[in-house]
């Protein structure tokens, strides 16, 4: 057991009743799930309507190392560093996928002393909503092929990407596969394949939608195939929307929790930081930003992806706008970006070549964050291992970049390690009273100029390349008449680049869509930069070989 571990488990905790006080709730606006956690009901944004919102703080991070770089422990101790000088505080995640909990990346709860707990029940099961979303996609699924077995009257072409099934798990061997065989009262035979659950549509719909109404519509879009005509058939059109509903209906509501200082958590949602938008539920946000006087929410991956897609997506959806920006980073990262291994980069002696080069990762993020015109702050998560002269060097590029930086030692010291930070980033959210409403493209802009605003402006890339496959796509979505939706570009979270062996800020390649498809329900077109791989695999040695539990119920092995 990692003393991570140890410490989430041993942590006190706070019953649910001690944060409906502090939030004023009663009983008529929370769901109770055992002592520790529990739901907040919709009906709570109508009690406290006539209050003003508070200020919401987005945290993002530089270009990850494949190790990350500690952007959920940034949030979750940034909100107990918050606390401790006397804010109101609230802090929004996204929920974990059972996939890489038992696989290579580990649970999503933060670390050390910054964790939301009860740490377990967070990581597995949580509540019961990943669960409830893959049974609402399966039944969508099973419906579909029960139409096309009982006669197809929508005329549906098999032969055409049909809406396939959903497990939240990583699973290679379900990413192809070949369904209704058996003779013919096992179903039409056909190619198929699974996803992970966070790659859901139905993910994305539920953390993007406003209401249970607003659901409903956005599955009611969804498209699951085409007829021979080349028309979009949809959800609504296999009268399916409203059961999937049904079996959303609790999981729309987000889950109240705490941090190992008992700062009050809203977990919901876990859409994928690529193929999706990445962030936690509107519904979370707006929520808390009735009860708090701040939100610290987070972005998914680098801020050239959960960043960019918060601004361009879930900002102008929900009219929720950033006050301030933090961008994570850490030593180890910059020297990675600088030409180091990853072992290289996370000790030993100092190497100011490697961070000098490195830091051109973070100045290209800092620079395309300034075009939404929002407040930056570095948060430089600090490691044991960390020289003071390099912590120094990265203080004084910032100062050359005209943007405050902090270090933090959020892990080591929760919130009372973060203290720094949270007064430079309560200072900048002072400066920005009234956030601006820009994005990297206008809505009326083609699907192409779009692309290309966010390719040359965020990624640095001086040409943009489509593939005859995307090309016709994107020809059939505008006939459709999705020609105005906002984009989601999935492409690898390694680089800003297309390309994953490109560290650093790499400039003048040409960025290449290979393909586009739909996601109506969610409202956007998803722009595919390479290979997107929709359902993980796991590793040689998976974390779930290390996790047992014992005779009284204890967890060991779950990080």
């Amino acid at each position: 057991m990692t003393d991570s571990i140890k410490l989430a488990q041993q942590a006190p905790m706070k019953h649910m009743r001690h944060f409906m006080s502090l939030l004023e709730l009663d009983e008529e606006n929370f769901e109770f799930y055992g002592k520790y956690t529990g739901k907040i009901r919709l009906n709570v944004l109508d009690k406290f309507k006539e209050r003003p919102d508070g200020k919401l703080i987005l945290v993002t991070a530089i270009t990850p190392t494949p190790t990350g770089e500690g952007k959920t422990l940034t949030s979750i101790g940034l909100s107990q560093g918050m606390n401790k000088i006397g804010k109101k505080v609230i802090v929004t995640l996204r929920e974990p996928s059972l996939g890489p909990v038992f696989g290579i990346k580990g649970g999503a709860a933060g670390g050390g002393y910054s964790q939301v707990i009860p740490m377990e029940r967070i990581n597995l099961h949580f509540n019961g909503d990943i669960h409830a979303i893959g049974t609402a996609h399966n039944l969508l699924a099973a419906m579909l092929d029960n139409h096309i077995f009982k006669g197809n009257e929508l005329d549906i072409d098999v032969t055409s990407p049909l809406w396939n099934r959903a497990m939240d798990m990583n699973d290679r061997a379900l990413r192809q596969i070949v369904v209704g065989l058996g003779g013919r009262v096992n179903g039409i035979p056909r190619e198929s394949g699974f996803l992970i659950t966070a790659a859901s549509e139905i993910m994305a719909i539920l953390a993007l939608s406003s209401s249970r109404a607003d659901l409903k519509e956005r599955l009611g879009q969804i498209v699951v195939g085409y007829n021979r005509k080349g028309e979009a058939v949809k959800a609504r059109d296999l009268g399916a929307h409203e059961a999937m509903a049904v079996v959303l209906n609790e999981a729309i509501m987000p889950n109240l929790v705490q941090t190992m200082e008992h700062v009050p958590a809203l977990i919901h949602g876990g859409p994928f930081a690529n193929i999706a938008h990445g962030t936690s539920s509107i519904i979370a946000n707006r929520i808390g930003l009735k009860l708090a006087d701040y939100v610290i929410t987070e972005a998914g991956f680098g801020a050239d992806l959960g960043a960019e897609k918060f601004f361009d997506i879930v900002s102008p959806v929900s009219g929720i706008w950033p006050s301030a920006v933090v961008l994570v980073t850490t030593v180890k990262a910059l020297k990675y970006h600088g030409g180091l291994s990853v072992e290289d980069a996370s000790g030993g002696a100092p190497n100011h070549d490697a961070l000098r080069e490195g830091l051109k990762n973070l100045e290209a993020h800092v620079n395309h964050l300034k075009l939404f015109n929002v407040p930056v702050v570095v948060a430089v998560n600090r490691f044991e291992t960390d020289h003071p002269d390099e912590l120094s060097y990265i203080e004084n590029y910032c100062i050359s970049l005209d943007v405050p930086c902090a270090t933090h030692n959020a892990f080591t010291k929760g919130g009372e390690g973060v203290t720094s930070l949270a007064k430079v980033v309560t200072k900048a959210v002072a400066r920005n009273p009234s956030p601006d409403t820009r994005t990297m493209y206008e809505k009326t802009d083609s699907i192409e100029d779009k692309i290309k605003a966010v390719a040359r402006k965020v990624y640095g890339a001086a040409v943009v390349y489509f593939e005859k496959k995307a090309l016709q796509n994107l020809k059939r979505f505008k006939e459709l008449g999705y020609g105005e939706l906002p984009i989601c570009i999935a492409k690898t979270q390694s680089s800003i680049s297309d390309n994953p062996a490109l560290r650093g800020a790499p400039k003048g390649f040409t960025f290449t869509v290979s393909d586009v498809q739909l996601s109506a329900g969610a409202g956007f077109l998803v722009i595919i930069s390479g290979n997107m791989m929709l359902m993980p695999g796991l590793p040689k040695v998976p974390a779930a070989v290390n996790m047992t539990v014992d005779e009284d119920g204890v967890i060991s092995g779950l990080f």
